[in-house]
């Protein structure tokens, strides 16, 4: 009889049979963590991560792992869905979240399926405090030293959702809280999600961390270290809360950076507190490249897989894997079944010696401009109109272009390329045009050549852009246009008028071009608001073209509009004209 019904389950969930109970899940994420920041990986001597270690020697060193975009949020929306994010519209940092919105995330999958979920740290994929809407029980949203959405405290206990002061150093709190949790749930599993901001500007580590690296060094990279090192106490912490609940071989955990270090080709020593948008102080190192490219230094980050007990350890995993396939993972060893929709692929037979093969036929991307496929140890690197084919098993560094010499390789690999980018939303290899810092990128790393350091445009005066200032960007007047240049080619820009009367409703005429396809938008304040409110937006889409593009929208007011704001998607832009003015009642 026994037989019998051990038979039926079997039939009905194997996984049953494939661990002893659902075990508990963490997900530890990091920013900007350049590939040679891992005291495993043996590449730089000063780096000093212990704990990091430990971990990877109870586990799997996953030389070729991949995140899904050299990009904050695109890789974020990627990890949590464990789908590619192109499939949803989310294809950058100034995409809209409302194809991510849409989609179910791993938390609500485990919620469903039982588990206890808590988010900590960076999240970068809405408000903080709708977090709890995808999937997630507890939020302890820290990530730096401003206030910040949590509906628990740093012991773990429950308080209402709102915005919480800081008590801790951000990577410190994040882990505090994180330990809390574990205390909390060690009787039933949980998942939880830890996103450290760090190393990513601004480089904001306390001086006891600073004081661990003596010596001469550019102080950014002294500043990452000291991060690096208060993400490694923290796993330390996570891992010997743990141990102290004999929990250590009933816990999966995955350890992923969200893409490669921004290294600014010069690596530029600036003040820590003068430049919040330049080099992280991390490196890539021997990987080529950075974020904000396709090349394995953008996109092969630290990928570290540790379950003592059922995965063996020690192991160097040299198969190329993919951050979508932690999802894949979860999903299997929480028994969840349905499992529609997930890109990656359940990673624990391949970890486990049950099935040798490469886990993927092949791993594909695309970011904005640039798209890629890896197939084997063949990759194909495309950036605008430019190709680049590398064998890694013989040019990891990606020094050497083959496609002139394997035309046969290239074609084939662009044809798979270009029909699995014709199935994404929206459809293509390439949105949009090269943008100059990504042009730059592509000479200095890809073609050898030498780039200098980019000359300060100067600031247009109020007077020759009537009125318009731009934010994260500078405007200059030139020719009859107003041109946008963004400070970081990753990050969106808006250009604001304020001290306008415009008594409502109100129109606004934009002929425009961008450098990106994406979303534009709107948004207004009234006479007597403090801020600007999120029903004060209204949404345009924007086309990468060399055509100019007139987007023209009614305000919806009845109040006086004070203040004008024009967001856009990362990327420069031009204007051709913008008119606001009060519509006849």
């Amino acid at each position: 009889m026994r037989q019998l019904l051990a038979a039926f389950l079997f039939a009905l969930c194997p996984s049953l049979y494939a661990f002893p109970a659902k075990p508990n899940i963490i997900l530890i994420y990091t920013d900007d963590h350049g590939h040679a920041d891992l005291g495993i990986h043996g590449v730089v001597k000063d780096i000093q991560t212990p704990h990091l270690d430990a971990l990877a020697r109870s586990g799997v060193v996953a030389t070729h792992g991949y995140s899904t975009a050299p990009q904050c949020v695109p890789s974020r929306g990627g990890v949590m869905t464990g789908r590619f994010q192109g499939r949803f519209n989310l294809d950058n940092n100034g995409s809209a979240l409302d194809g991510f919105n849409k989609e179910t995330t791993i938390a609500t999958r485990l919620q469903n399926a039982g588990y206890a979920t808590a988010q900590f740290g960076k999240w970068h994929l809405g408000p903080q405090n709708e977090i709890t809407r995808h999937g997630f029980k507890h939020v302890f949203s820290q990530h730096g030293g401003q206030k910040f959405a949590a509906n628990i405290t740093l012991d773990g206990q429950d308080r209402p959702m709102s915005d919480l002061p800081p008590t801790e150093y951000h990577l410190d709190g994040c882990s505090k809280a994180a330990a809390a949790i574990i205390e909390r749930y060690k009787n039933q599993p949980f998942f939880l999600y830890v996103a450290y901001r760090a190393p990513h500007t601004p480089l904001d580590a306390p001086q006891s961390y600073m004081d661990r690296f003596p010596g001469e060094m550019p102080e950014r990279r002294r500043a990452a270290l000291a991060m690096l090192s208060a993400i490694d106490d923290g796993v330390g912490l996570i891992t010997s809360t743990l141990k102290k609940n004999n929990l250590t071989e009933k816990t999966l955990i995955f350890f992923i950076g969200d893409n490669g270090a921004p290294l600014k080709i010069h690596k530029v020593d600036s003040p820590l507190k003068g430049d919040p948008g330049g080099w992280d102080g991390s490196l890539n190192t021997p990987l080529n490249g950075e974020k904000g490219m396709l090349a394995e230094g953008g996109m092969s980050t630290p990928f570290l897989i540790a379950w003592p007990g059922t995965i063996p350890g020690g192991q160097t995993y040299e198969h190329p894997v993919s951050s979508l396939d932690f999802a894949a993972t979860a999903c299997e060893v929480a028994s969840i079944g349905n499992r529609s929709g997930l890109d990656g692929v359940n990673l624990l037979p391949h970890l486990t010696s049950e099935n040798k093969a490469p886990p993927h036929e092949a791993l594909y991307w695309r970011w904005m401009a640039q798209s890629a496929i890896r197939e084997g140890n063949w990759k194909l690197l495309r950036g605008g109109e430019r190709e680049y084919l590398y064998d890694l098993a013989t040019d990891r560094e990606e020094k050497h272009n083959l496609a002139s010499k394997h035309p046969e390789i290239a074609t084939r690999l662009r044809t798979k390329l270009k029909t699995w980018a014709d199935g994404l939303n929206p459809p293509g290899m390439a949105l949009g045009t090269m943008a100059a810092t990504w042009n730059d990128y592509f000479d200095h790393y890809l073609e050898g050549k030498t780039i200098a350091p980019r000359a300060e445009t100067p600031q247009a005066t109020a007077s020759e852009t009537n009125g318009w200032e731009a934010r994260n960007g500078k405007l200059t007047a030139k020719d009859g246009l107003l041109i946008l240049t963004p400070d970081k080619a990753d990050k969106p820009t808006f250009i604001t008028k304020s001290k306008l009367k415009l008594a409502g409703p109100v129109s606004a005429q934009l002929t425009l071009k961008t450098a990106t396809t994406g979303q534009g938008a709107i948004a207004w304040r009234l006479d007597g608001d403090k801020d600007f409110l999120p029903s004060n937006r209204l949404t345009f889409p924007l086309q990468a073209t060399s055509d100019w593009q007139t987007h023209t929208l009614q305000i919806p007011t009845t109040g006086r509009v004070i203040h004008v704001r024009v967001h856009l998607p990362a990327g420069a832009a031009e204007f051709q004209g913008i008119e606001l003015k009060a519509t006849e009642r």
